[in-house]
């Protein structure tokens, strides 16, 4: 818990460094150069567990969800089975994410299917690193087995500067054709629009009930500016906290950042752990038998706010 609050980060990079490209650790040192993240792997470029699960303790995390990639243009190959050290070391604390690729993985349903299998709690897709619409019918059966799994879908929305990325692809309008296809799918929109989007992700959260808006890669102090055509207190009600880490100034900093906006305490809650309790399965019954999961009773860092946007995934 961080200041007496549940937190739940989800978005979360803990790639192996061998399987990344150079663009993807200078973001890292970056954005977030305020904490020693390079502290956290061994000398081969793998995350220690042990380290990784003290530094999250420290920040106050309760749960993080953990991303794979698979996008051999931009990020490269990230594994889902280099996150399972992290899961198996503290399964309460560490959740996997599913990634899929139309490009790649095909019958992409048996794909989703096999990763869901490592405790996926959602699927994410990143059209910007992968190439490929939120709308290519080749994704209809991942969604299709998300929905009648109650597994939310995680789309990357907004720009992104990793070489190979193709921006056309982070508009989220298309999803609300894709809504329409398969009613009672759940949508996350990473990132919130960032860059030409923040109105469209607004109004698709807004509009419908099954939309949400993922704070990864946004200053939170940016976010009355980023999101000025709408009533902040109302929308704030759809966010769901996130950071890309390690690209980011820190975690409890982040969250801070986000408490000192002015909200209602109960909104606050919401976005920094309510809402994702609601949307990926399983957390809230976890965070229920073990609030604070162990040893994730960590004050964090010290108050402040995120500076600078970043540009990851």
């Amino acid at each position: 818990m961080l200041d007496g609050r549940p937190l739940i980060d989800a978005h979360v990079h803990t790639a192996r460094l061998p399987t990344l490209p150079p663009a993807w650790r200078q973001w890292a040192e970056e954005f977030g150069s305020a904490h020693p993240w390079q502290d956290l792997y061994d000398d081969t470029g793998t995350l220690v567990p042990d380290r990784v699960d003290a530094y999250f303790a420290s920040e106050g995390v309760d749960v993080a969800l953990l991303l794979c990639e698979y996008s051999p243009k931009t990020t490269g190959y990230q594994p889902i089975e280099d996150l399972v050290p992290l899961i198996k070391h503290n399964p309460r604390r560490f959740k996997p994410v599913a990634n899929v690729n139309p490009h790649l993985h095909y019958p992409i349903d048996a794909e989703l299917e096999r990763q869901l299998g490592f405790g996926a709690v959602a699927l994410k897709l990143h059209p910007v690193h992968g190439g490929f619409s939120v709308a290519d019918p080749e994704l209809y059966p991942a969604y299709a087995l998300c929905r009648d799994a109650g597994v939310p879908v995680v789309v990357h929305c907004g720009t992104s500067s990793f070489p190979g990325s193709a921006n056309r692809y982070a508009d989220p309008t298309p999803i609300d054709d894709v809504l329409r296809l398969f009613p009672g799918l759940t949508f996350v929109l990473a990132h919130g629009g960032r860059g030409w989007w923040y109105d469209a992700a607004a109004f698709l959260a807004l509009s419908r009930e099954e939309v949400w808006i993922e704070l990864s890669g946004l200053p939170p102090r940016r976010l009355p500016e980023y999101y000025a055509r709408h009533d902040l207190k109302r929308l704030a009600r759809k966010f769901v906290f996130g950071t890309d880490w390690p690209g980011v100034p820190g975690i409890a900093r982040n969250a801070r950042a986000v408490a000192g906006l002015g909200l209602d305490e109960e909104t606050v809650s919401l976005v920094l752990g309510g809402n994702a309790m609601r949307v990926y399965p399983g957390i809230a019954d976890d965070l229920g038998s073990d609030q604070g999961t162990g040893s994730g009773q960590g004050s964090g860092q010290s108050s402040g706010q995120s500076s600078g946007q970043g540009v990851g995934g």
